[in-house]
């Protein structure tokens, strides 16, 4: 159920990525920071597809802690954008509701799944 939700959730975000993206190119705004935002805004959905298919449990932790990573790093981006004025809140607001969600669902996933290896290993 998490795992499809997050699936679903990350895609959901890289579109609204795209769609950011889309808009501050055709602003004008600077290059390097919506280049930014589109580089880590779709690794997050890439890293969680990447963990569907981990060699192990410690594999899944770890591409799962590469898109919290992600995560954190895109919500810069996103700040920095709104803070700066290259974007209105009105544009950026869905996104960051997303993002959030995507947050505390990669959170929540990974220390359930290390609290898991931790059992199994003492077992």
């Amino acid at each position: 159920m998490i795992k499809s939700t997050l699936k679903e959730k990350s895609f959901q975000f890289g579109e609204q990525v795209v769609e950011i993206c889309r808009h501050l190119k055709t602003a004008n705004a600077e290059y390097a920071l919506y280049r930014q935002l589109l580089k880590s805004g779709t690794a997050i959905g890439t890293m969680v597809r990447e963990a569907e298919y981990a060699q192990s449990k410690a594999d899944f932790v770890n591409k799962l802690s590469i898109a919290l990573k992600e995560a954190n790093e895109t919500e810069y981006w996103v700040d920095l954008l709104f803070v700066t004025s290259c974007c209105e809140e009105s544009a950026i607001d869905p996104a960051k509701q997303t993002l959030t969600e995507i947050l505390k669902i990669l959170v929540a996933l990974i220390n359930t799944s290390k609290s898991t290896m931790l059992k199994q290993e003492r077992i």
